[in-house]
Protein backbone atom coordinates (compact mmCIF):
# COMPACT_ATOMS: atom_id res chain seq x y z
CA UNK A 1 0.00 0.00 0.00
CA UNK A 2 1.31 3.09 -0.79
CA UNK A 3 1.89 6.25 1.61
CA UNK A 4 -1.06 8.03 -0.11
CA UNK A 5 -3.52 5.16 0.37
CA UNK A 6 -2.03 4.60 4.11
CA UNK A 7 -2.71 8.20 4.72
CA UNK A 8 -6.28 7.96 3.20
CA UNK A 9 -7.01 5.11 4.89
CA UNK A 10 -6.44 7.06 8.50
CA UNK A 11 -8.14 9.96 7.39
CA UNK A 12 -11.06 8.11 6.85
CA UNK A 13 -11.14 6.30 9.99
CA UNK A 14 -10.39 9.14 11.97
CA UNK A 15 -13.85 10.19 10.35
CA UNK A 16 -15.40 7.33 11.71
CA UNK A 17 -14.57 7.85 15.17
CA UNK A 18 -15.11 11.81 15.46
CA UNK A 19 -19.32 11.07 14.37
CA UNK A 20 -21.48 9.38 12.13
CA UNK A 21 -19.33 7.96 9.02
CA UNK A 22 -20.58 10.01 5.66
CA UNK A 23 -22.71 8.57 3.07
CA UNK A 24 -21.28 7.26 -0.06
CA UNK A 25 -23.41 8.58 -2.09
CA UNK A 26 -22.25 12.21 -0.33
CA UNK A 27 -18.59 11.43 -0.96
CA UNK A 28 -18.88 10.41 -4.16
CA UNK A 29 -20.54 13.23 -5.60
CA UNK A 30 -17.84 15.59 -3.62
CA UNK A 31 -15.22 13.27 -5.29
CA UNK A 32 -16.57 13.64 -8.57
CA UNK A 33 -17.41 17.46 -8.53
CA UNK A 34 -13.68 18.05 -7.46
CA UNK A 35 -12.05 15.67 -9.99
CA UNK A 36 -14.08 17.42 -12.81
CA UNK A 37 -12.67 20.44 -11.70
CA UNK A 38 -9.26 19.51 -12.52
CA UNK A 39 -10.47 18.47 -15.11
CA UNK A 40 -12.10 21.32 -16.39
CA UNK A 41 -8.69 23.49 -15.25
CA UNK A 42 -10.51 25.39 -12.71
CA UNK A 43 -8.45 24.26 -9.73
CA UNK A 44 -5.14 25.58 -9.71
CA UNK A 45 -2.23 23.95 -8.49
CA UNK A 46 -1.24 24.91 -4.94
CA UNK A 47 -4.82 26.40 -4.15
CA UNK A 48 -5.34 25.41 -0.14
CA UNK A 49 -8.69 23.28 -0.21
CA UNK A 50 -10.18 23.85 3.34
CA UNK A 51 -12.50 21.50 4.78
CA UNK A 52 -14.92 23.93 6.32
CA UNK A 53 -15.22 26.15 3.14
CA UNK A 54 -15.13 22.82 1.14
CA UNK A 55 -18.22 21.33 3.49
CA UNK A 56 -19.91 24.50 3.39
CA UNK A 57 -20.22 25.31 -0.36
CA UNK A 58 -21.33 21.55 -1.29
CA UNK A 59 -23.75 21.38 1.46
CA UNK A 60 -22.39 18.16 3.81
CA UNK A 61 -20.28 17.56 6.93
CA UNK A 62 -16.54 18.33 7.16
CA UNK A 63 -16.42 14.15 7.87
CA UNK A 64 -17.61 14.22 3.84
CA UNK A 65 -14.91 16.50 2.35
CA UNK A 66 -12.59 14.85 4.49
CA UNK A 67 -13.01 11.46 2.70
CA UNK A 68 -13.22 12.74 -0.38
CA UNK A 69 -10.07 14.49 0.02
CA UNK A 70 -8.51 11.08 0.73
CA UNK A 71 -9.91 9.48 -1.91
CA UNK A 72 -7.94 12.19 -4.20
CA UNK A 73 -4.74 12.23 -2.42
CA UNK A 74 -4.61 8.58 -4.09
CA UNK A 75 -4.89 10.00 -7.08
CA UNK A 76 -2.37 12.22 -6.70
CA UNK A 77 -4.81 15.41 -7.66
CA UNK A 78 -4.23 16.27 -4.12
CA UNK A 79 -1.52 17.22 -1.58
CA UNK A 80 -1.82 16.45 2.10
CA UNK A 81 0.93 19.08 4.31
CA UNK A 82 1.11 17.97 8.05
CA UNK A 83 -0.20 21.04 10.04
CA UNK A 84 -0.87 22.84 7.06
CA UNK A 85 -3.83 21.21 5.16
CA UNK A 86 -4.68 19.74 2.14
CA UNK A 87 -3.14 21.36 -1.52
CA UNK A 88 -4.46 20.85 -4.92
CA UNK A 89 -1.43 19.19 -6.33
CA UNK A 90 1.18 20.82 -8.50
CA UNK A 91 3.65 18.62 -10.71
CA UNK A 92 6.94 19.22 -11.07
CA UNK A 93 8.42 19.97 -14.20
CA UNK A 94 10.08 16.85 -13.85
CA UNK A 95 7.00 15.04 -13.34
CA UNK A 96 5.06 16.55 -16.36
CA UNK A 97 7.72 15.46 -18.68
CA UNK A 98 7.05 11.69 -17.19
CA UNK A 99 3.77 11.99 -17.73
CA UNK A 100 3.70 12.92 -21.19
CA UNK A 101 6.25 10.41 -21.69
CA UNK A 102 4.49 7.53 -20.15
CA UNK A 103 1.08 8.87 -22.28
CA UNK A 104 3.16 9.06 -25.37
CA UNK A 105 3.63 4.90 -25.22
CA UNK A 106 0.30 4.02 -23.91
CA UNK A 107 -1.73 5.88 -26.33
CA UNK A 108 0.46 4.84 -28.88
CA UNK A 109 -0.18 1.05 -27.82
CA UNK A 110 -4.17 2.15 -28.06
CA UNK A 111 -4.20 3.00 -31.38
CA UNK A 112 -2.39 0.38 -32.22
CA UNK A 113 -4.60 -2.34 -30.55
CA UNK A 114 -8.06 0.28 -32.42
CA UNK A 115 -6.98 -1.13 -35.83
CA UNK A 116 -7.82 -4.15 -35.10
CA UNK A 117 -10.07 -4.17 -32.51
CA UNK A 118 -12.63 -1.14 -32.88
CA UNK A 119 -15.89 -2.26 -35.41
CA UNK A 120 -17.50 0.05 -37.16
CA UNK A 121 -19.79 1.55 -34.35
CA UNK A 122 -17.12 2.11 -32.65
CA UNK A 123 -15.71 4.47 -34.66
CA UNK A 124 -18.94 6.13 -35.45
CA UNK A 125 -19.49 6.89 -31.81
CA UNK A 126 -16.27 8.62 -31.59
CA UNK A 127 -16.57 10.50 -34.83
CA UNK A 128 -19.72 11.96 -33.15
CA UNK A 129 -17.73 12.97 -30.06
CA UNK A 130 -15.28 14.63 -32.24
CA UNK A 131 -18.32 16.55 -33.57
CA UNK A 132 -19.41 17.45 -30.51
CA UNK A 133 -16.04 18.42 -29.70
CA UNK A 134 -15.01 20.92 -32.67
CA UNK A 135 -18.98 22.37 -32.10
CA UNK A 136 -18.07 23.16 -28.48
CA UNK A 137 -14.83 25.26 -29.61
CA UNK A 138 -16.83 27.01 -32.57
CA UNK A 139 -19.08 27.59 -29.66
CA UNK A 140 -16.28 29.05 -27.84
CA UNK A 141 -17.14 26.88 -24.62
CA UNK A 142 -13.51 25.83 -23.94
CA UNK A 143 -14.70 23.81 -20.40
CA UNK A 144 -16.77 21.62 -22.69
CA UNK A 145 -14.70 21.39 -25.59
CA UNK A 146 -11.76 20.17 -23.23
CA UNK A 147 -13.76 17.36 -21.18
CA UNK A 148 -14.90 16.48 -24.67
CA UNK A 149 -11.56 15.89 -25.57
CA UNK A 150 -10.56 14.26 -22.70
CA UNK A 151 -13.73 11.55 -23.11
CA UNK A 152 -12.26 11.26 -27.15
CA UNK A 153 -9.04 9.84 -25.32
CA UNK A 154 -11.09 7.72 -22.47
CA UNK A 155 -13.65 5.90 -24.95
CA UNK A 156 -11.01 5.55 -27.33
CA UNK A 157 -9.31 2.80 -25.13
CA UNK A 158 -12.46 1.57 -23.19
CA UNK A 159 -13.51 0.66 -27.10
CA UNK A 160 -10.11 -1.11 -27.58
CA UNK A 161 -10.88 -3.31 -24.53
CA UNK A 162 -7.50 -3.37 -22.74
CA UNK A 163 -8.12 -2.86 -18.90
CA UNK A 164 -4.99 -2.27 -17.79
CA UNK A 165 -3.85 0.80 -20.14
CA UNK A 166 -7.27 2.07 -20.02
CA UNK A 167 -6.72 2.52 -15.87
CA UNK A 168 -3.38 4.05 -16.90
CA UNK A 169 -4.40 6.60 -19.14
CA UNK A 170 -7.08 7.55 -17.07
CA UNK A 171 -4.92 8.45 -14.24
CA UNK A 172 -2.30 10.04 -16.64
CA UNK A 173 -5.45 12.57 -18.06
CA UNK A 174 -6.71 13.37 -14.69
CA UNK A 175 -3.27 14.29 -13.77
CA UNK A 176 -2.47 16.28 -17.04
CA UNK A 177 -4.98 19.66 -16.15
CA UNK A 178 -2.36 20.21 -13.34
CA UNK A 179 0.44 19.89 -15.42
CA UNK A 180 -1.12 22.24 -18.36
CA UNK A 181 -2.03 24.40 -15.42
CA UNK A 182 1.25 24.49 -13.88
CA UNK A 183 3.20 24.62 -17.03
CA UNK A 184 1.06 26.71 -19.31
CA UNK A 185 2.72 29.05 -21.91
CA UNK A 186 1.89 32.30 -22.41
CA UNK A 187 0.45 32.04 -25.86
CA UNK A 188 0.04 28.68 -25.92
CA UNK A 189 -0.45 27.01 -29.45
CA UNK A 190 -3.42 26.72 -31.69
CA UNK A 191 -5.45 23.49 -30.74
CA UNK A 192 -4.54 20.85 -33.28
CA UNK A 193 -8.67 20.41 -34.02
CA UNK A 194 -7.89 17.47 -36.73
CA UNK A 195 -5.75 15.39 -34.76
CA UNK A 196 -8.92 13.70 -33.46
CA UNK A 197 -10.58 13.26 -36.80
CA UNK A 198 -7.14 11.77 -38.58
CA UNK A 199 -6.19 9.29 -36.02
CA UNK A 200 -9.87 8.07 -36.57
CA UNK A 201 -9.26 8.00 -40.31
CA UNK A 202 -5.92 5.80 -40.12
CA UNK A 203 -7.96 3.43 -37.51
CA UNK A 204 -10.79 3.00 -40.12
CA UNK A 205 -8.83 2.45 -42.67
CA UNK A 206 -6.68 -0.21 -40.65
CA UNK A 207 -3.14 1.33 -41.13
CA UNK A 208 -1.95 0.56 -37.92
CA UNK A 209 1.65 2.46 -38.42
CA UNK A 210 -0.18 5.45 -39.53
CA UNK A 211 -2.30 5.44 -36.13
CA UNK A 212 0.12 5.07 -33.91
CA UNK A 213 2.27 7.86 -35.68
CA UNK A 214 -0.02 10.20 -35.41
CA UNK A 215 -0.99 9.42 -31.97
CA UNK A 216 2.50 10.28 -31.05
CA UNK A 217 2.06 13.01 -32.83
CA UNK A 218 -0.77 14.26 -31.29
CA UNK A 219 0.45 13.69 -27.97
CA UNK A 220 3.36 16.05 -29.01
CA UNK A 221 1.31 18.54 -29.62
CA UNK A 222 -0.28 18.51 -26.43
CA UNK A 223 3.04 18.87 -25.34
CA UNK A 224 3.85 21.76 -27.10
CA UNK A 225 1.31 23.73 -25.18
CA UNK A 226 3.19 23.77 -22.18
CA UNK A 227 6.83 25.00 -20.68
CA UNK A 228 8.27 22.17 -18.53
CA UNK A 229 11.10 24.54 -16.93
CA UNK A 230 8.44 27.06 -15.47
CA UNK A 231 7.07 27.30 -11.70
CA UNK A 232 3.63 27.31 -10.41
CA UNK A 233 1.26 30.05 -11.10
CA UNK A 234 -1.17 30.72 -8.88
CA UNK A 235 -5.17 31.51 -9.07
CA UNK A 236 -7.85 32.20 -7.35
CA UNK A 237 -8.76 30.78 -3.86
CA UNK A 238 -12.19 31.44 -4.04
CA UNK A 239 -13.43 27.95 -3.71
CA UNK A 240 -17.56 28.01 -4.00
CA UNK A 241 -16.85 30.27 -7.51
CA UNK A 242 -14.58 27.95 -8.80
CA UNK A 243 -16.38 25.17 -8.47
CA UNK A 244 -19.08 26.98 -9.71
CA UNK A 245 -21.54 26.15 -6.48
CA UNK A 246 -22.23 29.65 -6.09
CA UNK A 247 -25.50 30.47 -6.14
CA UNK A 248 -26.65 31.10 -9.27
CA UNK A 249 -23.90 29.35 -11.08
CA UNK A 250 -24.51 25.99 -12.79
CA UNK A 251 -22.69 22.30 -10.79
Amino acid sequence: MSEAEQAGGTRERAARRAGKAPSTEETQRVFESLRNAVLDQRLPPGLQLKEQALADAFGVNRAVVRQALARLEVYRLVTHAPNRGVFVAHPSAAEGRDLFTARRYIEAAIAELAVERLAEADIARLRALVRQERQAYEAQDVRKALRLSVDFHLQLADAVGNTVLASFLDEIVTRMPLVVLAHRRESPPACMLDDHEQILDAIAAGDAGRARALMIEHVGHLEGRVSLDRGTQQGDSGIARLLGLEEGCGS
